[in-house]
């Protein structure tokens, strides 16, 4: 059975949470009256504080832990190194993806499962030595290294136990969030870091991992990790006490590290999202991506035209300035041949300057807009959505008028 590929229904979707729809009998109907076709529903997903504005019972949820929104059997999790969590704060329906995903489609809403792989701070408790290691030989405990074999193997237990929970009709779309290395910037409670003056490049070079399994890939790609590492310590130190302030990756390490460390990342990706692929047969894969090859986070960094791996299209966040997402989307569609889906927060855009956004976006190649966040935003940003969504369907309706009369 293979998964339903989006029509032009599908155009757009909106990000909602578990918590936004049990417990609300009306917040099925509230998204979908969004114009959206599909929502991206969360089914594994790290620690949060959020608004519940529109709940009949309560204002704020407080997910304290990373979590799964779905039972799990234990059977294949018995011996794993790394075993998901359920949410202590939602024991009220034990089925909660299962009971919102139903709620959805029950008013027309295509399910897209929102699965959050390596951050999850619950996780790296559990087995500390399979986090995140810089070169100050630190931890990032909310970080778990993909790189790791056993961290690899949790990726693919949990998608395997979603698959076998939900069939392909009932949910035919995975998105994937953090299917990479979370970095430096993200992100601790109480941060404390702004006040360092840190250039970006220095932020990157805290967000090199140099694990033991890190170490083996860095030197299999072709580089020195003690060497790495190294250069890592010399170029922070410099910049934290006043010194020359590193501009790029590449001038910190080298051209031969910073090659070496940004081939080793894409090829474990690569094999992530391969893996991903071979326990969820049939499943769209949605890989939350960004070009620029340095950046670690939710949306992990690639070069995009020699991406190797599994994804049927590419997520790329488009939360910031107006022209660096349009120049980012652009970029991308120049460099792949898969689609490209834009993601637009209506929780970061000023609500009259959603519709205008989303346009260019459409224009510089994106194929979809996915909108965070339904549950999150104000009445206000909810119609802004709404705008921009019926813009987005009417310019996909005049695009077909076009081509069909050529």
């Amino acid at each position: 059975m293979t998964a339903t590929r989006p029509g032009a229904a599908d155009l757009s979707g909106a990000f909602a949470y578990t918590w936004d729809l049990v417990g609300d009998p009306g917040a099925a109907e509230r998204i979908a009256a969004l114009g959206v076709g599909s929502v991206v529903l969360q089914a594994a997903y790290h620690s949060a504080r959020a608004m519940t504005p529109y709940h009949p019972v309560h204002r704020t949820v407080h997910a304290t832990h990373s979590a799964t929104y779905f039972p799990l059997d234990p059977g294949p999790w018995r011996g794993a190194r790394l075993r998901p969590t359920a949410p202590g704060w939602a024991v009220d329906v034990p089925d909660r993806f299962g009971s919102a995903a139903t709620a959805l489609r029950g008013q027309g809403l295509r399910v897209e499962a929102w699965l959050v792989l390596t951050h999850g701070t619950a996780l790296g408790e559990q087995a500390p030595e399979l986090t995140v290691r810089n070169a100050f030989d630190e931890r990032y405990g909310y970080a778990l290294c993909p790189a790791q074999p056993d961290v690899a193997s949790y990726i693919r237990r949990l998608v395997r136990s979603f698959c076998t929970r939900y069939d392909t009709t009932e949910v035919p779309t995975l998105m994937l969030e953090a299917c990479g290395w979370l970095g430096f910037e993200h992100g601790s409670q109480h941060e404390k870091t702004a006040g360092s003056d840190l250039t970006r490049a220095a932020r990157d070079l805290l967000s090199v991992c140099l694990c033991a399994a890190c170490r083996t890939g860095i030197a299999a790609a072709g580089a020195d990790p003690t060497e790495l590492a190294h250069a890592v310590r010399r170029t922070v130190d410099t910049e934290l006490r006043g010194g020359a302030r590193a501009r790029t990756l590449h001038e910190a390490l080298g051209e031969q590290a910073a090659t070496a460390l940004l081939r080793h990342r894409q090829s474990v990706i690569e094999q992530l999202t391969r893996d991903v692929a071979a326990v969820a047969p049939g499943r769209e894969l949605l890989l939350m991506a960004d070009g620029d090859r340095q950046a670690t986070g939710p949306d992990v960094g690639l070069d995009l035209g020699r991406f190797q791996g599994r994804a049927d299209a590419l997520v790329l966040k488009c939360w910031d300035d107006e022209n660096r997402s349009v120049a980012r989307v652009e970029a991308a569609v120049r460099a792949t041949d898969r689609p490209v889906i834009a993601n637009v927060s209506v929780l970061e855009e000023h609500p009259a300057r959603v519709t205008g956004r989303v346009a260019r976006l459409l224009e510089a190649g994106a194929q979809q807009i996915r909108y965070y966040h339904a549950g999150l935003a104000s009445p206000a940003r909810l119609q802004a959505l709404r705008r921009a969504d019926a813009y987005a369907r009417e310019a996909a309706r005049a695009a077909r008028t076009t081509e069909g009369a050529a």
